[in-house]
């Protein structure tokens, strides 16, 4: 195992022990737990089996197999980018919505204060 190999590996190791530790204080929810499983996962296969990517490239015509890698990168950050948007987007309307309903109960408690 040369080098670039060895430092992914133990970058993939590294950052799924992060993962295994934030699951355990209750830091990082399940369903994002999966999905950074999955691609820690990803990165220790292809440190351990390099030739998996250049097959890969070779499979789809690619002269450099890191155009893949970085193809794959960007697929992967913008699915991330994505699922974090709609998720920003329901927790606005969730907040908006708590908002007005605090909003509305401070108005009766005032409300009832008044005729009190």
């Amino acid at each position: 195992m040369n080098g670039p190999q060895l430092v992914s590996l133990v970058s993939a190791l590294a950052i799924m022990a992060m993962l295994f530790e934030l699951l355990r204080r209750h830091r990082l929810r399940e369903k994002y737990a999966v999905m950074w499983g999955v691609l820690s996962l990803a990165a220790i296969i292809g440190a351990v089996f390099p030739g998996l990517l250049t097959g890969a490239a070779d499979l789809l015509g690619l002269q450099v197999p890191a155009n893949l890698l970085f193809f794959l990168s960007i697929v992967v950050l913008l699915g991330l980018t994505l699922q974090l948007s709609y998720e920003l987007g329901r927790t606005e309307d969730q907040i908006r919505t708590l908002a007005e309903e605090v909003a509305l109960l401070r108005m009766e408690v005032e409300r009832q204060h008044d005729n009190s």
